[in-house]
């Protein structure tokens, strides 16, 4: 397989999981601290990406850059959301209480504005012939799950048929994929070998940890979900040093 191709793999296979979430949404619909539970061990392992993937240490010559990059991929994620969160697509991760009048669209948008970054830094990663990092596509992989059923029951409640949310999924699945295609052809453009996208991508997976995810996982799961979110964080840890 070559590299284009790989990226083009693996990008896509990250938002595979969102079909695993839609299929698990219904018997979850009704057991919301168990979504939560699961909720917090994917924040974990998302958390354990942004630490040793996006963000690791780093030279004192570019780590003024790096913090910038993680400033501006987290106020363009912020910003981002609120506009979404204004097109009716607040409700996307959220398990219950949601508002039938929201906007399926801009759900979907938000999930695209959720999924994208780690797929184009999947590409990039590959473009730089660093192979891809099992720890960083499980981590995401296992966050989508949750947010996959989140978006289901979300999408459901504001009427949209489960046939119309397969195709959202698939549409983001593809869009993942170009992403991941595009990280691998502007990678040669990026400087210092992506890690200032690398940093962009994990100020924006923060925010959408601490503004969605986190609190929805407390909310339905509980104060267990401190625990699996440490479980979490170090599945992820283990992985990344047995693939080092």
């Amino acid at each position: 397989m070559s590299t284009a191709w790989a990226a083009v793999f693996w990008g896509a296979f990250s938002s595979v999981a969102l079909f695993l979430g839609q299929w698990l949404a219904r018997p979850l619909a009704h057991r919301e601290r168990a979504t939560g539970l699961l909720m917090g061990f994917g924040a974990g392992t998302m958390l354990s990406a942004v630490a040793y993937e996006l963000i690791p240490l780093t030279d004192l010559d570019i780590a003024p850059g790096v913090g910038i990059g993680c400033l501006v991929g987290a106020l363009t994620y912020f910003l981002g959301d609120r506009l979404v969160e204004g097109a009716g697509g607040g409700d996307r991760g959220a398990v219950s209480d949601h508002d039938e009048e929201g906007s399926g669209m801009a759900m979907f948008l938000g999930a695209l504005l959720d999924g994208v970054p780690e797929a184009f830094i999947l590409g990039v990663g590959i473009a730089f012939g660093e192979g891809v990092s099992v720890a960083f596509v499980a981590a995401v992989f296992v966050s989508n799950v949750p947010q996959g059923a989140a978006g289901t029951i979300a999408l459901r409640a504001t009427g949209t048929p489960d046939g119309r949310i397969t195709q959202m999924w698939a549409l983001l699945t593809v869009a993942s994929a170009s992403a991941a295609l595009l990280g691998y052809g502007l990678a040669d453009a990026i400087p210092d070998q992506g890690v200032y996208a690398q940093a962009f991508a994990g100020g924006a997976v923060l925010v959408m940890l601490a503004n969605s995810m986190m609190p929805e996982a407390f909310k339905h799961g509980g104060t267990k979900v401190g625990l699996l979110t440490v479980v979490g964080y170090l599945a992820a840890a283990a992985l990344t040093v047995l693939g080092g």
